[in-house]
């Protein structure tokens, strides 16, 4: 089975189960919070940087935290079953670096075609689309992606100095958002009742 394109109907939940792919949906956390880039190519580290920082600030274990990287594929997986998803990434759009970008999902994955995208190339917005069609009823009520212009990209080098500013802004924002969730019945600090 390739990866489908857009307007393919999606499987059953139990294609997933089958091959026991990703949580059920009752495993599920509330929220996954996913940090994807490269590690190794200056700014594009902005979303495992971010989610680095969000670990060591400790939350709830209803939160999932996932280091993303660059594995675009299995970001789709690991946002099966949770409320809601939230997806960090660097962008290249022109704007000044360090510009954060607040987008929800579903205004950005109705246009992406998955037809001829190759396993190795898969971005953010790729997983986004496999996920509506993979996970179907399964997949976060409520995606939001936050991305960060990007100053440079280069092999080697560390966060720019804009880029950097807006990590910090970024974790603290996501930290009241999620500190927000974790008021919810669904999701209260491990030990709480």
């Amino acid at each position: 089975m390739g990866i489908p394109t857009t307007g393919t109907d999606p499987p059953q939940g139990s294609l997933l189960d089958r091959y026991g792919y990703g949580p059920s949906a009752t495993d599920a956390p509330a929220v996954v919070v996913v940090g994807c880039g490269n590690l190794l190519r200056g700014d594009d580290a902005i979303g495992p940087l971010v989610v680095r920082e969000l670990a060591a600030a400790g939350l709830p274990k209803q939160i999932a935290l996932v280091d993303g990287g660059t594995a675009g594929i299995d970001v789709a997986f690991r946002m099966r079953g949770a409320k809601r998803a939230i997806l960090i990434d660097a962008a290249a759009t022109g704007s000044d670096p360090g510009t954060i970008f607040r987008v929800p999902a579903d205004a950005l994955v109705d246009e992406v075609a998955l037809s001829g995208v190759h396993s190795h190339a898969i971005r953010w917005d790729h997983s986004l689309a496999l996920a509506k069609w993979l996970l179907g009823s399964e997949i976060p009520q409520s995606i939001t992606v936050y991305l960060v212009e990007a100053g440079s990209l280069e092999v080697g080098e560390g966060l720019s100095k804009p880029v950097e500013r807006a990590k910090e802004l970024l974790v603290a924002t996501l930290l009241a958002e999620i500190n927000d969730d974790a008021d919810s019945p669904e999701v209260q600090p491990e030990g709480s009742s």
